[in-house]
């Protein structure tokens, strides 16, 4: 069984924020989104900034803003979550269970600024804020167990999307959309995204089960879409922030 991603044509971008600083504080970001992933809508205009990078953000000023070093400890990245994505086509069921067993860290958390509200949070090597919590879970597992294997993405450098320089870039909604227009005169991309999350295991767990906007279930349906073909993934670090653009598509 496969599911269809959105239309190239719709030009939608999945935007993603992750997390609470210090385990707790939110901040705004650029876009989108009040959760942590969900496709571009026009009349989504704020999303949280990615804060899960703490133990790295105190330790920058020894890089004396030079994040060669980060970057270089993170230079895997789109090798080790294609890799992951494409395990989890392969054996859809057997991810199930590690969905199921990742049920454990969700906890629910008063939040700081305002005590009447209580968050349900996915803690393991970052903290990002949930919307349904277990049910998504229990979602995911339950599409996961019905599918059979499906064929891995072949990586493409073609499909790779310019990454932002500076932080205006990276906050300003307009930039991605702009690459992906310009990338578009190469080479077909039918979907794209933007995360946030430097862990590939908590990143390709949170996409599968995608519990963190309004717009639910768009990153799952793409990486279990058993006819996509090619994928182009692009990280870094942008000052303290880590940002990783995805770009799926059919064909080269």
């Amino acid at each position: 069984m496969g599911c269809k991603c959105a239309n190239a044509n719709e030009d939608k971008e999945e935007i993603q924020n992750n997390g609470l600083k210090d385990g707790n504080e939110e901040n705004e970001e650029n876009d989108i989104n009040n959760n942590l992933l969900g496709y571009n809508n026009q009349n989504n205009n704020d999303y949280k900034e990615d804060n899960q990078n703490n133990k790295e953000n105190e330790n920058m000023n020894k890089y004396d803003n030079n994040y060669y070093d980060i970057n270089a400890k993170y230079a895997n990245y789109p090798k080790e979550i294609v890799k992951l994505i494409n395990n989890i086509r392969e054996d859809p069921v057997g991810y199930s269970e590690i969905v199921e067993d990742s049920i454990k860290y969700i906890v629910e958390e008063e939040d700081k600024n305002d005590p009447s509200i209580s968050r349900l949070l996915f803690k393991k090597k970052v903290k990002v804020a949930l919307n349904k919590g277990e049910p998504a879970f229990r979602e995911a597992i339950d599409q996961l167990k019905t599918l059979e294997p499906l064929p891995p993405l072949e990586f493409s450098n073609e499909k790779c999307i310019p990454l932002p320089e500076t932080e205006e870039e990276l906050k300003d909604p307009s930039f991605l959309r702009e690459q992906v227009r310009q990338k578009r005169e190469e080479t077909q991309i039918d979907v794209y995204f933007k995360d946030l999350i430097k862990d590939p295991e908590v990143s390709g767990l949170l996409m599968i089960v995608d519990d963190t906007n309004k717009n639910a279930g768009k990153k799952r349906m793409t990486l279990l879409n058993k006819d996509l073909k090619y994928v182009g993934v692009t990280s870094k670090f942008i000052g303290k922030i880590f940002v990783a653009y995805f770009a799926f598509s059919f064909s080269k």
